[in-house]
């Protein structure tokens, strides 16, 4: 796989479906690695970006993960041309007036005539305000959302040598507080009340903050498509009354008066070190520090950028070094306005964008720093050249990587010369080196590509995914790749194979659709510090303009046997470790490569002999040529497919696209067979029968993938589904070639141990992955009748034979219900077309709906308390986590269902505040909707390294106390938190893929409820606010004698390092004083460090509370009430609040019956018996009778 691919295929299959939720509020701080791209985690991770990783993986709401290959659009040739602080307090600029504003930028250059999608109706505007900080303006009259994002050009590779992570510490502590809001959490309020988020993370040359919000206050239009008046009309009068104004304004202090607040400073360097516990049994991370650390270490690339506890506060204080000082230091030295770029995305016309952009960040302090550079600092000299590194992952797992040491190719953004070998080196069809080193047993697959990792340094890299038997034989790999290199360099750059690659970028730039607002700025902006013509801003990362013969034979030089490093990563093999890395802990071995084993890839680099299968690939016949789009309008767009076929054994969805006009097509089918998922059995034969059909066609699917079609083919609990997605000229092509294989594959001995072998490490590996990862399966688990865990299906795939597979598949595929979506540029005849395909390839026996199998939910009883615990199998792991369900009742309920979306936006934020922020419980912390099947609820997910029973403890604090605040919230902020959920359920669909992934989660749930979002406006709109206290106290409420809880504790084995005494009181000091300040109290922080000073540490913590007891009620003379409030807080955050006895004796339930307490929590032990005791909610059905959706010719 090429590197771009990668990006590709994300492009493609992006896109949230009606059941995702999301975000809102704010999360920021990430870290990422970045010398490979591993796959995208779950819901929480979402995000790439170019370069090497940045600095971390912020998740508190959600996470991104950007591996490094990233580059941020995809392009086209048909295009169209559009027209249309200083660190110190008390520095800043006087704002501009607005007349002194009309006269300053009367003069100033701006470029509108950006190159870009045919399809693109935003205007743009780029130019450069009176600070040097240049801004890219658009204007968008259809959107919704408004975004900005700002990308500052310094990142973790201008850390202090003595303090590393700093960078990555300053842009946690940015989102704390600023001279003009000095709240900390003004800036997340704010967004939350406009149903907004925002995020940040830190790369190793730059730092990117960015957020979305509603583009109004007013909801949002339903239309699709309201034209240029009807969202004028919906714009404030004044700007104050504007989201983006307001958002603007707190997010542009960030860079003019940020405040370092003392008491935010150890709360803050306590996240990112908890941002790094989470990695560090992560393999990704793990192997990326281990690169790091074995490189050139003049070069910045080795260092540890992340940070932690010991980076960042206990060295530092040892040096004598005052950290608040050290981090305005750092800010005043690398943010300059001429460092910055900022994109602002608003449905506000260009010039009312730029009027607000100058007010606000002509403020910004510009100190003409020069754009740093590495040049003549290479990543390896010839001491980490020809070197071997053997290491030791956690994972079950076997890779080969070759890196070589290569150049920054920034300047060649017009050829794009790496993407020339990546293709080919990457490439997975026949005479690839995959196809051969695949046909020996030796892989499952291969990627590759060069990455810029700063101004001046770049790696190629190569990474091989390693069978057993590929492990034994690493050598003869590495010896097969560079027989293909030397091929390739043989010969001069072949042209046909770049114009492919133009063609195929041109088409994709050209039929660009829209991304979510955020996306689109924060990329956007990371590209702007490159030195790209501006008027190619849009297409530059993507499109290749032309074929540059030179560039590319000088990138082939650098790939040479003397100009390379190795590493193979493995759990048993070669077993000698000798050491291990200083930040992770990484077991490794390392040396220079025998010189035997250089010899045996030079003469293979230099020997014309090689295998006769390795050869360039042929012509890319699935390039589309037919890109014809009939655009018909017809006012407000579908928000539901039709039903064109309607019988016992098919239905068929039929809409064609009324909205985007791409000439693309998405087709899914559902294939409901009753053996899929009946026992464990039968679900790991139907997994390992995905697996192998999926195998045999990596060759044939991949020149597809790389002309923008993709296919997916899976099993669920229900039955097996195919999608084909891309352009859809040669669709139909793809199609038929996934089902002959479905029909026809041939279960070879060979490939059915590599995949069993595959599967086997998978199953072990997933009780390694993160806790937060894990827990949502157990609580799935335990609220549906049917499920089975990867012990289970462990079990049963050692005990399975290819025989088995091959007899059983048939029989799958015997008896299925064939249900069909077909969406896009298709025509009804071309979508019946397509299920006469499906139907007449498979010719599955006839299965009617009234066979199907019933889904149902478990119901949790009124007054029930349970608790399920589950010990972590990693016994390096020192995060615990829970997660809290409430059960409300069916997810059917509309009223339900809007009360448990209301209570969760409102819920967002103080959550949040309270349990991260203020208590410190963990790094990832998430409160929101529970929905799936027929169980609705809410829930709260805390990681931590904080036990699970005291972290439900400080969960039911936090509900008991926001029934409180409740109460109290008046009328306006009620209404506004309405508004926030309705822009949400309103917002619009972006691209064709949101649309059809909205159709095809209703139909694959089986309850056909395209209309969910409105439905969901149509109850909230009414709701008031004693209704929804009503519901509260009900099902959440902890004092409520009728809720029902479940949750699920995933405990940790390992436990973390205790703190110094010295640390403690530090410890206690900033914490205390944190919540003196969100208290509104004045702190005496003279008074409160002697008594902490004077105060004894140890044993149960007694001491310690006596002491901030006495400083609330003796020196700072606060009433009870007040105190016990403080002192509460204060010892949750400090993890010294009271366990109850409930939690720490608890009652075992075998079976539910009698009498519940809902007070009183008992463990479930026997999971079986539990669910017995159960009773089954009502089956998922149809919300309205299908014959409703049918075409009345089509009606039978």
């Amino acid at each position: 796989m090429n590197a771009h691919r990668v990006q590709r295929l994300g492009n493609i299959k992006r896109g949230l479906g009606e059941t995702a939720r999301p975000g809102s509020g704010s999360s920021h701080g990430s870290l990422f690695p970045s010398s490979a791209c591993p796959p995208r985690s779950s819901r929480l991770c979402v995000k790439f970006q170019l370069r090497e990783y940045a600095t971390g993986s912020c998740l508190v709401r959600r996470c991104l993960y950007k591996p490094a290959h990233f580059q941020p659009a995809s392009a086209s040739s048909f295009y169209t041309r559009s027209f249309a602080s200083q660190a110190r307090r008390g520095t800043r600029q006087p704002p501009i007036t607005m007349s002194e504003l009309g006269r300053s930028v009367a003069p100033r250059q701006r470029i509108e005539d950006l190159e870009r999608p045919a399809l693109d109706d935003r205007s743009y505007r780029i130019t450069t305000l009176s600070n040097k900080l240049e801004v890219l303006l658009i204007h968008d009259a259809d959107t919704d959302k408004a975004s900005a994002a700002m990308d500052v050009d310094v990142g973790s590779f201008s850390d202090a040598k003595d303090m590393p992570g700093i960078a990555h510490a300053v842009e946690h502590l940015l989102f704390m507080g600023t001279e003009k809001y000095p709240k900390e959490n003004a800036y997340n309020q704010f967004l939350t009340a406009h149903s907004g988020h925002s995020n940040a993370y830190t790369a190793s040359t730059s730092t990117n903050y960015y957020f979305e919000l509603a583009a109004s206050s007013s909801p949002s239009s339903t239309s699709a498509s309201a034209t240029l008046n009807e969202t004028q009309e919906k714009l404030p009068a004044v700007k104050e009354e504007s989201p983006l104004w307001g958002a603007l304004d707190r997010f542009g202090q960030f860079f003019i008066c940020p405040l370092f607040l003392e008491d935010t400073l150890d709360r803050e360097i306590r996240a990112v070190d908890s941002e790094n516990k989470k990695n560090l049994q992560s393999d990704t991370w793990r192997q990326h520090q281990l690169n790091k650390a074995l490189a050139n270490p003049d070069h910045p690339y080795c260092h540890f950028s992340t940070g932690n506890w010991q980076t960042l506060h206990d060295d530092p204080i040892a040096r004598g070094v005052k950290i608040r000082d050290e981090f305005m230091k750092f800010h005043a030295q690398h943010y300059s306005a001429n460092r910055m770029k900022l994109v602002v995305l608003g449905r506000e016309d260009l010039d009312t964008l730029e009027q607000w952009v100058e007010e606000i960040f002509s403020q910004v302090r510009n100190k003409d720093l020069p754009r740093k550079r590495w040049d003549g600092i290479p990543v390896y000299t010839e001491g980490e050249l020809l070197t071997e590194t053997f290491s030791r992952p956690v994972f079950e797992s076997q890779s080969l990587e070759i890196s070589f040491l290569y150049r920054d190719e920034e300047s060649f953004y017009e050829s794009h010369p790496s993407r020339y070998l990546s293709h080919l080196i990457g490439h997975e069809g026949p005479g690839s080196i995959l196809a051969y080193i695949k046909a020996k047993g030796w892989a499952n697959g291969l990627g590759a590509g060069g990455s810029s990792l700063c101004p001046g340094s770049g790696i190629f890299n190569i990474s091989v995914k390693l069978t057993e038997d590929g492990l034994k034989h690493y050598k003869e790999v590495t010896k097969v790749i560079f027989q293909y290199i030397s091929m390739i360099r043989e010969q001069p750059p072949l042209e046909w194979v770049v114009d492919e690659q133009i063609r195929m970028s041109e088409v994709d730039f050209r039929f660009k659709q829209k991304s979510p607002p955020s996306r689109t700025t924060s990329a956007l902006a990371s590209v702007m510090q490159k030195d790209y013509d501006r008027k190619y801003l849009l297409s530059g990362p993507a499109v290749i303009k032309k074929f540059d013969a030179k560039a590319i034979s000088d990138a082939m030089e650098l790939l040479r046997p003397d100009n390379f490093r190795l590493k193979v990563i493995s759990q048993d093999f070669p077993g000698d470790w000798d050491q291990k890395e200083k930040w992770y802990g990484t077991e490794y071995r390392t040396g220079k490569i025998p010189k035997d084993f250089v010899k045996k890839i030079q003469d293979a680099f230099k020997s014309p002999q090689r295998p006769e299968e390795l050869h360039f690939p042929h012509k890319n016949e699935f390039i589309p040529d037919r890109l014809q789009v009939e655009k018909k309008e017809s006012g407000e767009p579908l928000k539901a497919p039709k039903l064109i076929r309607h019988d016992e054994g098919v239905r068929t969805w039929y809409k064609k696209d009324d909205q985007f006009w791409v000439p693309k097509a998405n087709v899914h089918i559902y294939l409901r067979t009753p053996l899929a998922a009946m026992t464990a059995r039968t679900k790991v034969m139907s997994t390992i029968y995905r697996e192998l059909v999926n195998d045999a066609l990596v060759e044939y699917a991949y020149d597809a993938d790389i002309s923008g079609l993709v296919y997916e083919f899976q099993n669920s609990s229900n039955g097996l589904w195919i999608s084909v997605e891309g352009y859809n000229d040669k669709l139909h092509v793809l199609l038929e070639k996934v089902l002959v294989s479905i029909r026809d594959l041939e279960v070879r001995e060979d490939r059915f141990k590599i995949i069993q072998d595959r599967l086997i490490r998978g199953y072990r590996n997933w009780d390694y992955g993160q806790p937060f990862h894990q827990v949502g399966t157990f609580s799935s688990y335990l609220k549906l009748e049917r499920g089975h865990m990867t012990d289970e299906l462990l079990y049963e795939l050692d005990h399975i034979t290819p025989q088995d597979v091959q007899s059983f598949y048939p029989v799958m595929l015997a008896q299925a219900h064939i249900e069909v979506l077909a969406h896009g540029n298709l025509y009804k005849e071309e979508a019946l077309k397509i299920t006469d395909l499906v139907e007449k390839t498979l010719r599955p026996h006839r299965f009617t709906p009234d066979q199907f199998n019933l889904r149902r939910s478990l119901l949790l009883p009124p007054g029930s308390n349970f608790i399920y615990e589950r010990q972590l199998k990693d016994p390096a792991n020192v995060n615990h986590c829970i997660e809290y369900c409430l059960y409300f009742g069916n997810a059917k309920d509309r009223s339900l269902r809007a009360k448990i979306l209301l209570i969760a936006q409102m819920t967002d934020e103080p959550a949040f505040n309270q349990l991260r922020t203020i208590e410190q419980l963990g790094y990832v912390v998430f409160s929101g909707t529970s929905i799936t099947e027929n169980w609705a609820g809410y829930r709260v997910l805390i990681q931590s390294e904080k036990d699970c029973k005291y972290l439900e403890g400080r969960i039911e604090h936090f509900l008991t106390s926001f029934e409180q605040r409740l109460e109290e919230m008046d009328e306006e902020e009620f209404e506004r938190h309405k508004r926030a959920v309705i822009n949400k359920r309103k917002e619009k669909l972006k691209n064709l893929g949101q649309e059809s992934n909205r159709f095809w989660t209703h139909v694959a749930s089986d309850t056909y409820d395209f209309f969910l979002a409105d439905e969901d406006v149509k109850h909230i709109e009414p709701l008031t606010k004693s209704e929804l206290k009503d519901c509260y106290a009900h099902y959440v409420s902890p004092a409520s004698p009728h809720r029902a809880k479940l949750s699920v504790h995933l405990v940790a084995q390992a436990k973390p390092e205790e703190q110094s005494p010295e640390e403690r009181k530090s410890e206690v000091v900033n914490v205390l004083t944190t919540i003196l300040a969100e208290e509104k109290i004045e702190p005496n922080a003279k008074q409160l460090q002697s008594r902490v000073s004077e105060s004894k540490i140890g044993g149960d913590g007694n001491a310690l509370v006596d002491t901030i007891s006495a400083h609330l009620t003796q020196d700072l003379k606060l009433e009870k009430a007040a105190a016990d409030k403080i002192l509460d807080e204060t010892k949750a955050a400090l993890g010294l609040a009271e366990v109850e006895d409930k939690l720490e004796n608890l009652e075992i339930v075998d079976k539910v019956n009698g009498e519940l307490d809902a007070k009183q929590p008992v463990l479930i032990k026997d999971v079986q018996s539990f669910k017995a005791g159960l009773q089954m909610s009502a089956a998922l059905r149809p919300v309205r009778d299908l014959s409703e959706f049918v075409e009345g010719s089509a009606k039978l």
